[in-house]
């Protein structure tokens, strides 16, 4: 497999083999993936606890009877509304 780099990426690679930390430049590289991937995995365990916590606050509310019903035409302005934020 060959990868491009720009000259800033391949200076960082050099200094860390010459800094005798890894052996070549594949080791660097490897551990910059295994290091993206657990990062990935950690940012998406942060957002599902989030998640989580959201939804054990509307549990919580519907136990107690805090939200309202909306009908059809309400949701639809609201999605409406939800739409023209984004864009």
């Amino acid at each position: 497999m060959n990868i491009s780099l720009t000259a800033e990426f391949e200076q960082i690679i050099k200094n860390k083999v010459e800094s005798g930390l890894y052996n070549n430049a594949s080791e660097v590289v490897r551990e910059a993936l295994r290091f993206m991937q657990t990062n990935e995995e950690l940012v998406y365990q942060i957002k599902l606890d989030k998640l989580k916590a959201k939804l054990a606050v509307a549990e919580h509310d519907m136990a107690e009877n805090r939200y309202q019903t909306l009908d059809k035409e309400k949701i639809e302005t609201l999605f409406d509304t939800i739409k023209q934020r984004a864009l």
